[in-house]
């Protein structure tokens, strides 16, 4: 109970904070919407192609977008826990009673809380350009975006907690978010590349998730690829979170 009233203060403190500049929310839709409004339309003459078949190249490229969104919309959350740092915000978290867990969950919940209220405004801007939702589909992938942003979250913020600076945190975010993103399909089906990149790419989680993804919106619920992406990218969610709380401690002393 004293966790979960805990969890709750942080949350409350950092939606608050949050609000007060939600043109954050906006601006960064800008990314994902280029690609929805700029990209996708290169892709109706592929139909027919390996992975893309004919007229359901939106049903195919818009999972995969959201599965970018949760990524890219995560994974540079550290650079907010480290102005933190900077103003000895984290420090005075650290005296309080309040647990280390509830710290980094407070502020991971809103992290996913701001990308699920994007993820659902990019499927509404996605429906006049030709998506066809299936509403069952799209919410049971909630929960398993809502792990990828989990994931990218607890990894930025365990190296925004171990770098201190802006200068090595983004490099390196970025050197990890690329490999991720061209080995996961989420721009173009995997199943149009050689069988070298294939391989490689069974070694990335995230294209699990992506298949995962795609499975539920076309309505595949019995797909072993559906268990499977939820089956990695949880426990890779468990990972990074432990990870994340190890190094608060650390810093903690």
């Amino acid at each position: 109970m004293k966790l979960l009233n805990d969890v709750t203060l942080m949350y409350g403190r950092n939606m608050r904070h949050t609000m007060r500049n939600p043109i954050y929310i906006f601006v960064s839709l800008f990314m994902p919407l280029l690609y929805l409004i700029l990209f996708m339309p290169l892709l109706e003459n592929l139909g027919g192609v390996p992975g893309l078949p004919e007229g359901q190249t939106v049903q195919v490229f818009i999972p995969g977008l959201l599965v970018m969104l949760a990524l890219f919309g995560s994974a540079f959350v550290g650079f907010n826990i480290i102005d933190d740092i900077r103003n000895g915000v984290i420090e005075r978290f650290l005296v309080t009673p309040v647990s280390r867990s509830a710290i980094l969950l407070g502020m991971i919940l809103k992290d996913v809380t701001v990308f699920l209220a994007q993820c659902i405004l990019i499927t509404l801007i996605a429906i006049p350009l030709g998506l066809k939702l299936n509403p069952a589909g799209f919410l049971l992938t909630i929960p398993l975006y809502a792990m990828i942003a989990v994931t990218m979250a607890s990894m930025s913020y365990s190296f925004g907690l171990i770098y201190k600076i802006e200068d090595n945190l983004a490099p390196t975010l970025n050197l990890i978010t690329m490999p991720i993103l061209l080995l996961s399909g989420i721009m173009l089906p995997l199943a149009l590349a050689p069988a070298w990149l294939q391989n490689l790419a069974k070694m990335n989680p995230f294209s699990y998730a992506v298949d995962a993804s795609r499975m539920l919106f076309a309505g595949n619920f019995g797909n072993v690829e559906i268990l499977e992406g939820y089956g990695i990218i949880t426990a890779l969610a468990l990972v990074m979170f432990w990870w994340s709380t190890k190094s608060l401690g650390k810093m903690a002393g």
